[in-house]
């Protein structure tokens, strides 16, 4: 099994996916540890820290580094644990059945019923084969995890496609898999999950077939806001990796200026990232005296510095933005507007 190196270059630059650009993560030698550690374990990891400071992306720079394919489910309110295993896709087997019916059962499908394929309990057979469960489930994260191959078989019979890999990772070399936020589900959710990762197995609703793990053991990373909190039986099953933001100003806005550097290189001046990181100290110190969460970090200063530098090539035009595009950025509680203009004067 590979492991990550902590004298390797720390920087990992992510493709852009969607709307969202190019990222850049730098996985430091305590998270490299945590990611090491719990792939040595064969445990989850679960990683706690605030909103914006960079939970998600470490799993996804664990996935370029370790050369492994990237998988990830975004749970909410709604999530079931079945979610993270697989979906019965109930909409896809209502129209294969209401197209089976308008056309009275002739298909260009050998196997599909049709009104000379024989006696009536054939063509019922046919149909019942054809309409099974188990051609309508949609494999989810823990499935491809667990095996690709039946996982992509699978996903054929529904012209669904594999989770793209814009950092190239190979499914051949393990999987790593981010379960999002999920602190949003219910308790059965991580119970769940857990029960599934340790009988390494689990059975698809109306399929006669066991998914079972093959391979390299899946690198399973948990993300969670704290917004809920989780079963004790849970965190004693996984690791735990705290990221937190430096409490003293100096150090944070420090930290600050380092992360603009690596994100943005030449296309930021240094007294922009400096300015950038005051702001943002001062406003989440203003935050949290009034007890307003979440507060500001380092996914708002990054931000700030994005919106500036795509802005604005020259440093001193990009310095003079840095106050008008701060009011957006950075001040997002209610109370937070009783100081600023007000909008017929603004």
């Amino acid at each position: 099994m590979k492991f990550l190196e902590i004298g390797d270059n720390p920087i990992v630059h992510l493709k852009p996916t969607g709307d969202m650009p190019e990222a850049v993560h730098e996985l430091v030698p305590r998270q490299v540890r945590a990611i090491n550690a719990a792939l040595a374990a064969r445990r989850p990891l679960l990683v706690r820290g605030e909103p914006g400071i960079g939970k998600s992306q470490l799993a996804r720079a664990a996935a370029k580094r370790l050369g492994r394919a990237f998988v990830t489910h975004t749970v909410d309110a709604r999530t079931e644990s079945r979610d993270l295993l697989w979906q019965f896709d109930a909409v896809a087997r209502l129209a294969e059945a209401q197209l089976l019916g308008a056309t009275r059962g002739q298909c260009a499908s050998a196997d599909r019923p049709t009104s000379t394929s024989g006696s009536k309990k054939q063509a019922i057979k046919s149909l019942k084969r054809h309409l099974a469960i188990e051609r309508f489930l949609r494999p989810r994260a823990l499935w491809w995890a667990f095996d690709w191959e039946s996982a992509l078989d699978q996903a054929g019979h529904l012209d669904v496609q594999s989770p793209p890999q814009p950092d190239g990772g190979d499914p051949a070399q393990g999987c790593v898999v981010l379960i999002d936020e999920i602190d949003k589900a219910e308790a059965d959710v991580p119970n769940g999950l857990l029960e599934a990762l340790g009988a390494g197995c689990f059975q698809p609703q109306g399929s006669t077939r066991q998914v079972t793990a093959k391979g390299t053991p899946p690198l399973v990373i948990i993300t969670t806001n704290e917004e809920r909190s989780l079963p004790d039986a849970f965190i004693r099953r996984c690791l735990v990796l705290h990221l937190c933001l430096p409490t003293d100003p100096k150090r944070l806005a420090d930290l600050l200026i380092a992360r603009g550097r690596v994100h943005f290189g030449r296309n930021v001046s240094a007294n922009v990232l400096k300015r950038a990181a005051e702001m943002l100290v001062a406003d989440r110190e203003t935050a949290r005296g009034n007890h307003w969460l979440p507060l500001p970090g380092q996914a708002e200063y990054l931000d700030l510095v994005r919106a500036v530098v795509f802005s604005a090539s020259d440093a001193k035009e990009q310095e003079a933005l840095l106050e008008s595009v701060a009011e957006f950025v950075l001040k997002k509680h209610t109370d937070a507007f009783r100081t600023l203009p007000d909008e017929e004067t603004a």
